[in-house]
């Protein structure tokens, strides 16, 4: 499994945690942020693939913000991606 923390830009989080096995989600903390909204993106992406993550959350806007947690979270798992 792994594990790794991003830091977070233009959100209210300021981090979040990831773990990754097989290609899956198995675990999303968001640090900060509107607790109720993270935990339900943490819930909604357990489990999906990194590429479906990406697919879903990206582009995601918070108001008049260019982001969002979701869309921070699609922005981790590239990042992620490329380290591959």
């Amino acid at each position: 499994m792994h594990t790794f923390t991003y830091t977070t830009r233009g959100v209210c989080s300021r981090s979040i945690d990831i773990s990754i096995e097989d290609g899956v989600i198995q675990n999303v903390t968001y640090h900060g942020g509107c607790s109720g909204n993270t935990q339900g993106v943490a819930a909604l992406a357990r489990g999906l693939t990194v590429e479906e993550a990406i697919e879903r959350l990206s582009g995601i806007r918070c108001g008049m913000k260019s982001t969002s947690c979701p869309d921070q979270l699609a922005t981790a798992l590239r990042e992620y991606q490329s380290t591959l």
